[in-house]
């Protein structure tokens, strides 16, 4: 793979199982293991019930456009590249929203309620990232 110049997250013990599930073509979300709540971003502890048991589940990666944006100015020389690239926040079936860049879909079909599924850009040979696509 070529020499990937963006910027990369820095997984933590509270985020590692969902990198390892992108890694793996899998769309994992973190949920508490007492109430059964689904969040994400993952968190050490349950936003509802106060526990900090956790457990991962396997989501079906499928959702609803919330909401986009059309980034065009680079925060980061690595991005100059993509401009202009598009944003979307998404309403996933498991009741959370998670944002990631879009693949395959113009901006002008673009619509709130879109149904859209997750797709996985391994961008190096240790790093997968998540985008939307077109359902």
């Amino acid at each position: 793979m070529a020499d990937y110049e963006k910027l990369v997250p820095s997984p933590t013990p509270d985020t590692q199982p969902f990198w390892d599930g992108l890694m793996a073509g899998k769309l994992v979300l973190q949920a508490c293991a007492d109430c059964g709540k689904v969040r994400h971003y993952p968190r050490p502890m349950c936003d509802a019930c106060w526990s900090m048991n956790a457990k991962w589940i396997e989501a079906s990666g499928f959702g609803k456009v919330h909401s986009w944006t059309v980034s065009h100015y680079a925060f980061h020389p690595g991005f100059k590249g993509d401009l202009p690239y598009v944003l979307v926040t998404v309403d996933l079936d498991e009741g959370v929203r998670m944002n990631a860049q879009v693949r395959g879909i113009a901006e002008a079909d673009l619509r709130v309620g879109l149904l859209v599924k997750v797709g996985f850009d391994k961008v190096k040979d240790d790093l997968t990232l998540p985008v939307f696509e077109k359902a």
